[in-house]
């Protein structure tokens, strides 16, 4: 393969993509920017479908008490610090990812990145000890932490700037689809998978589904990208990747194995794992502190490095135990409760792209993305804390008012996330912008590597959601202030 610069336009029709640029919006035909938009939501809707099955399958195993979660004593916070061990394996790479992407080619981190996940996905319905299922979840994290700061740079860097919000939210919004896909379907892919395992075996199908679709989507995206790519490259990316990838891995376990053995509670070993995130950070910045100063260093950048905490907290606890929360609280069956989890997940269908959408019109007006990231932060803020109330206040909670708030709530959340990286893009310095997203991703991850586990542990020693959503709660009202403080000046598109 035959390697073209990472910002050069990609074969055929993208030829023309400096016209187009230069046109702006006016013509309404399609731009080769929106295949890239195609390609990379694909992307997103596999990774994160990946990402998000563990939490239902994780529930289906307590509920039907088998696997490796059938005789602990208390399940949820084992499955809760499952899902955050894969965040600690995702959180890990996303700095390295974005720096490499930098070094490579982000075009050429995107495809080591799904296939990779979609050799670990199917891996994993191979694997049922706890502590093997664990290792290839946190590989799979791993692989998979590399496409955030590569897709979120290679958007910016090939979509006008008129255009940057609408391009994240659009693309994004695999996220949502993904998390859908997980959250409704996995009911039926261990049906798929009872027809032809065990009971007890059939959460495995969930697996060896949702990795073939990666695998697919891996090799598509390849071929899209093949004159941007060159395989020696590909290889060393892989090889350099793969490096900073078995380091974190030992480093994870070892937390693991050793807060085990030691009888850390489960919460513990997930805080641990922060610690130990942390560590990584430092070291990265007393080796690399000039190159990384305008990274780490810029006020503005590192206060929308914290808000992301709150972000990836609230996305992920949902995304993990949505389906439980539902079930526990209406008393449903594993089926209805999936359904309607699968409201706050399907938001992100219209709330991704439609926050994109909302803040390029309101930049074109003179509006700042600040502003308007902090108006849909606000009303989430408000809706998410009316859901804890009616968590709390009603004694047999509808499935249908739940299901819209979870909608409604998702929607301002989902809408404000493409707003936030279009944000990042500018108070970045272009060379440094998948640095940038990658430290933004891995400082924010520490959300998702918590929420699961603090929500189990809550789960467990409560015996309900309710303390959990509350907590949930307080944090996006923490997020809301950090973001208060961001100076963002406002900004017309060229």
């Amino acid at each position: 393969m035959k390697a073209v610069p990472e910002d050069a336009p990609a074969p055929g029709p993208v030829a023309s993509e400096g016209a187009d640029q230069a046109a702006g919006t006016g013509s309404r035909r399609l731009r080769p920017w929106h295949t890239l938009w195609f390609v990379l939501l694909l992307g997103w809707t596999v990774s994160a479908a990946d990402r998000a099955v563990t939490g239902p399958v994780v529930s289906w195993m307590i509920d039907n008490g088998v696997g490796f979660l059938a005789d602990t004593d208390n399940p949820h916070a084992l499955g809760g610090l499952i899902g955050g061990l894969f965040f600690a394996g995702y959180m890990l790479t996303q700095f390295p990812g974005g720096y490499l992407g930098d070094r490579y080619g982000h075009r050429t981190l995107i495809v080591v990145s799904l296939l990779w996940a979609g050799v670990a996905t199917i891996l994993t319905g191979f694997l049922g000890g706890l502590t093997a299922f664990i290792v290839v979840r946190v590989v799979t994290g791993l692989g998979e932490g590399a496409f955030y700061s590569n897709d979120r740079t290679l958007i910016t860097a090939v979509t006008p700037e008129r255009n940057r919000s609408l391009g994240m939210g659009v693309v994004i919004t695999g996220l949502a689809f993904g998390i859908t896909i997980a959250t409704v379907c996995t009911p039926h892919f261990i049906d798929v998978g009872k027809v032809f395992l065990p009971d007890v075996e059939a959460w495995r199908m969930a697996f060896w589904i949702l990795g073939v679709a990666t695998l697919l989507v891996g090799l598509l995206t390849t071929w899209y990208f093949r004159t941007h790519l060159r395989l020696r490259t590909v290889g060393r990316a892989a090889l350099h990747l793969g490096g900073y990838s078995l380091v974190s891995l030992v480093l994870i376990m070892a937390v693991y194995l050793i807060g085990d053995r030691l009888g850390l509670s489960d919460l513990w070993i997930a805080v641990l794992e922060v610690v130990l995130a942390a560590g990584l950070v430092l070291f990265a910045l007393a080796r690399k502190g000039e190159e990384l100063g305008p990274v780490l260093k810029n006020r503005d950048l590192f206060l929308l490095y914290l808000a992301n905490i709150a972000i990836l907290w609230n996305l992920w606890f949902f995304s993990f135990w949505s389906v439980s929360i539902v079930a526990g609280a209406a008393h449903s069956s594993f089926a209805s409760a999936a359904l309607t989890a699968g409201f706050n997940a399907g938001a992100g269908i219209l709330g991704f792209p439609a926050g994109g959408l909302l803040c390029d019109y309101g930049v074109r007006r003179g509006w700042n993305r600040k502003t308007i990231m902090l108006s849909f932060t606000g009303v989430q803020a408000v809706l998410t804390l009316a859901f804890a109330w009616y968590l709390s206040a009603a004694d047999k909670p509808s499935l249908w008012v739940m299901g819209v708030l979870l909608f409604t709530t998702s929607l301002f959340f989902n809408a404000l996330q493409p707003v936030g990286h279009a944000l990042t893009a500018d108070l970045a310095r272009p060379e440094l912008r998948g640095s940038a997203f990658g430290m933004q991703n891995l400082i924010g991850e520490t959300g998702a590597v918590l929420s699961p586990a603090v929500g189990g542990v809550l789960r467990d020693s409560t015996g309900s959601w309710t303390a959990a959503v509350w907590l949930d709660a307080g944090i996006v009202v923490v997020g809301f202030c950090l973001l208060s403080q961001v100076r963002a000046a406002r900004t017309t598109p060229s």
